[in-house]
């Protein structure tokens, strides 16, 4: 028996990925099943303005609240919108425009009445409910904000992907090229579907197994069925699958067996790239070349075949965490992919061997044991699973640019949703999510903490992020500083945030410290749900001023003139500090090359929960 000169995974993986990067770009409808080469960003805000989510009147909420059965508010109708229509009305005091469905708000509206609580009657209409304001308004990037990253590279395009494409207006997308696979099954023991089962022969299973994750990941395939274990045979099969961009066999790659793979591929003209990968299962696996076309004899074994082979070719988004149970001795010297099955956010180790055929029905997937870890023991793992299952990162919070650039730098996938740092705070404290970007004053005591300590944050830890800076926004010639807005401030139409987000509470400071009455702003109850739709809301004239990131005023061309700058942290919950992805978006945040700046302790923690006691009030 030779010895093999065993290479690390990460030197097969990158030979691989010369064959997965070729691109080409694709009308929507022809990517299913095609995986994203590219970051798809979109160009719009969706919706791309604040719209009716139903039937009804748009009205001032103030202008209807004490409305009941016995004692209607009775508005007047000034006009009505259809949706796709475009009408220059403003509503005022006393006044109400009947809106359908979908239809933009008019200026001067901050709510939409249900047109079931309502009575029409001549140029008036009753309203038997109050409403507050925000209500069943859908508002402006309140789904997807212009500049926000809406997929990620690597991303498996499903009918989901390609809606969310249709959506931002993306008529064509980027994909890598679809590879198409030769596979063949190598062995005398080996036999095909279909016939009686013969003594001492097994059906092939790897066939199926790789055609199908193949067409899972975007792929095709071409089956060239079975060569026996003769060097003939196992070469004509090998030319037959030139025509494809890489060709697959299972079996024969074992040192001493006479390694008729490796043989097959050099006779042919071919060079061998690796012959020996320091995995366990799948050590003698081979890579090679006929001229450009790749060559691949996996393991047989099938939970080894599909499991080297999803090591080489997966998704990296068909990852889970889970908690290992037990205890697992590992071999030295090896990368090790372990069988597990998952049971809730438990794995547990599949006690088969690699040539057990259950245990590839029984493992939901495989855990990746580095070579200088030799004992593993209930602690996290991160699963790579057979299936389409994926595992992100939950980031819930105050959405910021910065959070985009540090995952695609980081190579760190996440499903981020965007609630405003309270609604972050609050989902960190359930336990829903992993970080949570927030921007909380506290007029007095300054930016966060004060917060996590009012709402007895116990279960997370505060990191440093970095300083972002906040501004007025306008298109308005007069007003150019500070001192025009304080001056001109009851005269302009202004439109406010929602209550609870981190730039609402700025701008109330400012009012409570020029000494400004809020009941004296036309548009303060205008609530708009994101930063987008303020800059959205003043590019489109429907309010002469509001308050925003300076990035937004840069992308819809508004003149931005500055408030404050505030610090932008992270909530990272305990139980998710040491998780893998978690410490790596630390790291990236610290040196990720971001527009905000950067403080000497950012992606330090800067503050802990202190003990509560529920005497405490």
């Amino acid at each position: 028996m030779r010895f093999l000169k065993l290479e690390s995974l990460e030197k097969a993986k990158n030979i691989v990925k010369e064959f997965l990067r070729d691109t080409e770009e694709l009308y929507i409808l022809e990517s299913l099943n095609r995986v994203l080469a590219e970051d798809v960003f979109s160009d719009i805000d969706v919706p791309p303005y604040d719209r009716a989510k139903m039937d009804g009147y748009a009205v001032r909420a103030e202008d209807t609240y004490g409305a009941d059965e016995d004692n209607p508010v009775e508005l007047r109708v000034i006009g009505s919108i259809k949706a796709g229509e475009i009408k220059d009305i403003e509503v005022k005091e006393g006044e109400a425009v009947e809106i359908a469905t979908g239809a933009i708000i008019p200026k001067g509206a901050n709510a939409v009445v249900m047109v079931e609580y309502t009575e029409r009657e001549g140029e008036n209409v009753k309203i038997f409910k109050p409403v507050a304001p925000m209500e069943n308004i859908q508002f402006t990037g309140s789904d997807v904000m212009v500049g926000e990253l809406v997929l990620r590279e690597g991303t498996l395009l499903t009918p989901r992907e390609i809606g969310v494409l249709a959506a931002i207006g993306r008529e064509k997308v980027k994909v890598y090229k679809r590879l198409r696979f030769a596979i063949i099954s190598t062995g005398n023991e080996i036999q095909e579907l279909g016939k009686k089962l013969e003594k001492g022969k097994i059906y092939d299973i790897n066939t199926y197994t790789l055609a199908s994750y193949i067409e899972s990941l975007g792929h095709s395939y071409k089956i060239l069925g079975i060569a026996k274990d003769d060097l003939e045979e196992i070469k004509e099969k090998i030319k037959e699958g030139l025509d494809c961009d890489i060709i697959l066999l299972s079996g024969g790659t074992s040192a001493g067996v006479g390694d008729l793979t490796e043989r097959a591929i050099k006779e042919l003209g071919g060079e061998i790239l690796i012959h020996g990968i320091k995995i366990k299962p799948g050590k003698p696996t081979i890579i090679g070349k006929i001229g450009e076309k790749l060559v691949i004899g996996l393991p047989g074994y099938p939970t080894s075949c599909l499991t080297v082979f999803d090591a080489l070719f997966g998704l990296s988004k068909s990852r889970i965490k889970a908690k290992f149970r037990g205890r697992y001795i590992s071999a030295k010297g090896r990368t090790e992919f372990l069988p597990v099955v998952i049971v809730g956010n438990s794995a547990y180790p599949v006690n088969k061997d690699s040539g057990s055929i259950t245990s590839l029905s029984d493992a939901d997937g495989y855990i990746v044991i580095e070579e200088n870890k030799e004992i593993l023991e209930d602690e996290e793992v991160e699963v790579h699973l057979f299936s389409s299952l994926s595992d992100k990162l939950n980031i819930i919070g105050s959405h910021c640019i910065g959070i985009d650039i540090i995952l695609k730098e980081g190579n760190i996938k996440a499903k981020t949703v965007n609630t405003g740092s309270l609604g972050g705070i609050f989902a960190i404290k359930r336990g829903e999510a992993d970080i949570a970007g927030i921007h909380l004053l506290d007029e007095n005591l300054g930016y966060n903490i004060p917060f996590l300590e009012k709402y007895r944050v116990d279960n997370a830890l505060l990191v440093r992020g970095y300083v972002r800076e906040q501004g007025f926004v306008t298109k308005r010639e007069d007003i150019n500083s500070i001192e025009d807005i304080i001056k001109n401030i009851y005269n302009l139409r202004f439109i406010n945030r929602n209550k609870g987000s981190g730039t609402r509470i700025l701008f109330d400071k400012f009012l409570k410290d020029n000494k400004i009455e809020k009941s004296k702003i036309k548009g303060y109850n205008i609530e708009a749900k994101t930063h987008s739709a303020v800059a959205s809301a003043v590019a489109m004239g429907k309010a002469d001023i509001g308050l925003c990131i300076k990035p937004l005023a840069e992308r819809y061309g508004l003149k931005f003139i500055p408030l404050a700058e505030e610090h932008y942290d992270f909530l990272i919950n305990k139980e998710s500090f040491d998780k893998k992805e978690v410490k790596k978006f630390i790291e990236t945040l610290k040196k990720a090359n971001l527009p905000f700046k950067k403080l000497e302790d950012t992606g330090s923690i800067i503050w802990e929960p202190k003990p509560y006691s529920y005497s405490q009030q």
